[in-house]
């Protein structure tokens, strides 16, 4: 565990979702797959906490998270969340929506990679917790929904409006959050909302653990930056921007990581990355 952790210690029974950690990869899986794996006031909370914990607990590499059966996430919970909601003062809407919100804000700003498997549905808050991950896996009967105009809601719920232009662009993103249509996995696709598309022989627990994999035997020091600046640069103007570059490389090049490269290459093998 790290030591940059006080009197508050590693929560080991998350209540909400199954959570383990196997050889450096953390692995959440939403778990009520007859209702499509909803969110609930709960299962928000402990994601958000999950999320603050991770970069502390000294055993995890990356996050992957999946949904049990035949879904990814299908939104909110409708009776659970919406029929609370709709009984809540403004104060409590508030703190409603700004706790999702840190949902979506602490899987950004974890720098932790995170993959999101989609075999199915990715709906409402299920497609932003999606955007918000690094990469998204998806079989062919994964699908995309962002329905809160539906509902009659803003379509930009829990960050979606930042998020999603910068990763589909504007014009997409106009007709995903507006319309609120369900798209299917080859329209994602070309799209751009998906990392890698698999086809249906292959194996989605497989292709997430491969990528998995691979993260976390790289180079954790290098993946963590990056993901950093990717997030940190998303609204610099191009100065500042060039000059967190340039710091932060400079401090990655005294690290072990950086010279274990230059041994491995000259010694004509393959690094052994430490995160150090």
């Amino acid at each position: 565990m790290s030591r940059y952790r006080a009197s508050a210690g590693i929560t080991d029974d998350w209540q909400q979702f199954d959570f383990s950690v196997s050889d450096g990869v953390a692995t959440v899986t939403l778990n009520r797959p007859e209702k499509l794996n909803p969110l609930t006031f709960e299962s928000y909370a402990d994601l958000r906490d999950l999320l603050a914990e991770l970069p502390h607990r000294g055993d995890t590499k990356v996050l992957v998270i999946r949904g049990e059966g035949t879904g990814f996430c299908g939104g909110g919970d409708v009776n659970e969340i919406i029929g609370e909601l709709i009984q809540m003062d403004v104060a409590g809407l508030m703190g409603f929506t700004k706790m999702t919100g840190d949902v979506i804000r602490a899987m950004r700003e974890c720098p932790i990679p995170i993959i999101a498997g989609i075999q199915g549905i990715a709906a409402g808050a299920g497609s932003v917790v999606a955007i918000a991950a690094d990469f998204r896996i998806c079989t062919p009967q994964a699908r995309f929904a962002f329905l809160f105009t539906k509902v009659g809601l803003s379509g930009g719920d829990m960050g979606a409006a930042y998020l999603l232009p910068r990763l589909v662009g504007y014009g997409r993103a106009t007709e995903l959050l507006m319309l609120g249509d369900t798209i299917d996995a080859e329209t994602a696709d070309r799209y751009g909302l998906v990392t890698r598309l698999l086809d249906d022989s292959d194996d989605l627990d497989g292709a997430c653990a491969a990528l998995a994999r691979r993260l976390a035997d790289g180079p954790t020091l290098g993946l963590q930056q990056t993901k950093s600046l990717i997030t940190r640069e998303l609204d610099m103007p191009i100065g500042p921007a060039m000059e967190l570059d340039a710091m932060t490389q400079a401090l990655l090049m005294t690290t072990h990581d950086h010279a274990e490269f230059h041994a491995a290459f000259n010694a004509k093998r393959p690094p052994e990355w430490t995160g150090r």
